[in-house]
């Protein structure tokens, strides 16, 4: 019975992976279960976080460029560029980054916040806080998400696309 119960809910995955910020009580086959019966079992849980629960895969840590304009709009994210001080002079940056070289990244993390806003010109990000880290084209951004994981960051993504990504959309508004 149980495995019939777990069948059930493996098909329910795909459907709730296509929509997955409703709540809408998709069927299920045979008929007796819906998205609704889940929500019920764990009323204090969304479906996004239903689907967290039970996957093994890690939460998505690339950022689009829509993303990443409505969180610096919000101001919901701290963006770390971890491109050399030439790179920003010579290609520009993204406005409201901090700079931090991938190279400086380890030992930046670790410094108090007095000393991180005396050399880097921003206030250090906080373990809690959403942080952004960018480059020129993904790769160096993804090392530094990797850095700050390992100093026990819990909420970190990188803006896959780099600077390269956000010239090209930027040139385009």
């Amino acid at each position: 019975m149980a495995l019939r119960r777990c069948w059930r809910f493996t098909a329910v995955v795909p459907r709730l992976l296509l929509d997955s910020t409703s709540r809408a009580a998709a069927s299920v086959p045979g008929g007796r279960s819906s998205v609704s019966s889940l929500n019920n079992a764990y009323p204090s849980c969304t479906v996004p976080e239903l689907l967290r629960r039970f996957s093994s895969a890690p939460p998505s840590t690339d950022v689009s460029y829509e993303q990443l304009k409505k969180l610096l709009a919000s101001r919901e994210a701290v963006v770390i560029d971890v491109r050399e001080p030439w790179e920003l002079r010579e290609y520009g940056f993204i406005p409201g980054s901090i700079n931090v070289p991938l190279g400086q990244v380890n030992t930046a993390f670790q410094l108090g916040a007095e000393e991180f806003k005396e050399k880097y010109g921003g206030d250090k990000p906080r373990e809690t806080d959403n942080i952004v880290f960018s480059c020129l084209a993904g790769i160096r951004s993804k090392n530094a998400l990797d850095v700050a994981t390992s100093l026990g960051y819990k909420d970190v993504q990188h803006y896959a696309g780099g600077w390269q990504d956000w010239v090209k959309h930027e040139q385009h508004n």
